[in-house]
């Protein structure tokens, strides 16, 4: 059977449905967080990484450059506009990559507060149109776990937007667990989303032009949650729950190997870091991990991961502004699916994982 690549074609408005369509993976960027952004840049020690991505996006004169700045500032009208044109009822938002996290830790914590405030203040104004995650400064897990008790308890926001590794450092380090005990104990799901790659990674990628969306963000977020996988988190904190984007950064395309080599590598003891786990990677990814397609509306992959991880454990997502696509949810309403299946898609399980309805 040929699996056909989607074409969006011409936007046409989006279909009347029996379901709500919630987008789970929506960025946004504080304006005082871009002028951050621009302290650091004159500074001229700045991340390769964060200056190829960030930089290229907030200096660019392109089309694509200037509509994703436009829009990535804004949480009213012009935002509110783009979901109505793309049939997108409802938008849970996240401060866009690479966040706090590449500030000093003492202005990543404090700016962290004030952003989830501004957010929180958004989705007081448009209650049924927004939602939001916490963001943290993993550069002080204490203060970070904090952070998401206050963003909870206090701010209303149910889930925690991690933008990957946090100056190379990776979550899989034991401390950083402050963080997921917080998270476990108050039952917010940890979004890890892509940052730009680390100095270690960057060139080969780089050089080619596969830094970004196109492939290396996927690769090192995958890299980033099968390090959180294989250091023996999820036994450590079973009840802790995480969500990938990107169809999962391909992992469930990997599970089988991901188990057979697993269960080698333990066997052949070649690494001090690779322990024996209660499970099998697998069963982690289908157990405490949800899944977003954002960027990829392809009703292959999405089947195939709802069979992988289970109907309950897949949402829709558009990826806004990087990827804005107004017939992308025409395209999803047809896909060969059960009507309560697409709910659960669109709606429902995005309003089980953060906690909507």
């Amino acid at each position: 059977m040929e699996l056909k690549m989607p074409d969006l074609g011409q936007p046409h408005a989006p279909q009347k449905v029996p379901y709500l369509r919630i987008a789970t993976e929506e960025a946004w960027a504080p304006r005082d967080m871009l002028d951050l952004y621009r302290k650091l840049f004159e500074r001229g020690d700045v991340d390769p990484g964060f200056h190829g991505l960030m930089g290229f996006y907030m200096s660019s004169p392109s089309e694509r450059a200037q509509h994703i700045m436009r829009c990535l500032v804004d949480l009213d009208e012009l935002r509110l506009q783009h979901m109505d044109a793309a049939g997108v009822d409802k938008a849970v938002v996240a401060i866009t990559s690479p966040g706090v996290q590449v500030m000093d830790r003492a202005t990543a914590v404090s700016f962290a507060r004030t952003a989830n405030d501004e957010l929180a203040e958004a989705v007081r104004r448009h209650p049924t149109r927004l939602a939001g995650m916490i963001a943290i400064a993993p550069q002080d897990p204490v203060a970070a776990a904090k952070e998401i008790e206050r963003g909870v308890t206090r701010l209303g926001m149910n889930a925690v937007i991690i933008n990957s590794h946090t100056q190379g450092e990776y979550l899989s380090d034991a401390k950083f667990w402050d963080i997921f005990a917080a998270a476990e104990a108050h039952d917010a799901p940890i979004y890890l989303h892509p940052n730009a790659l680390p100095p270690g990674m960057l060139p080969y990628f780089q050089e080619a032009g596969l830094d970004g969306a196109i492939y290396g963000f996927g690769v090192e977020t995958g890299l980033h949650a099968l390090r959180i996988i294989t250091a023996g988190v999820f036994d450590r904190f079973p009840k802790l729950r995480m969500i990938l984007g990107h169809m999962g950064e391909a992992l469930p395309f990997w599970a089988y190997r991901l188990d057979y080599m697993h269960q080698a590598t333990v066997r052949s003891k070649r690494y001090e870091s690779v322990k024996p786990l209660a499970k099998r990677p697998s069963d982690y990814l289908r157990e405490n991990f949800y899944i977003t397609n954002s960027g990829v509306a392809w009703e292959h992959a999405i089947k195939f991961t709802q069979a992988f991880m289970g109907v309950d454990r897949v949402m829709y997502a558009m990826d806004y502004p990087y990827q804005y696509a107004v017939d992308e949810v025409n395209l999803l309403d047809a896909m060969d699916l059960p009507l309560e299946h697409k709910r659960q898609f669109f709606q429902s399980n995005a309003e089980a994982v953060f906690k909507l309805a």
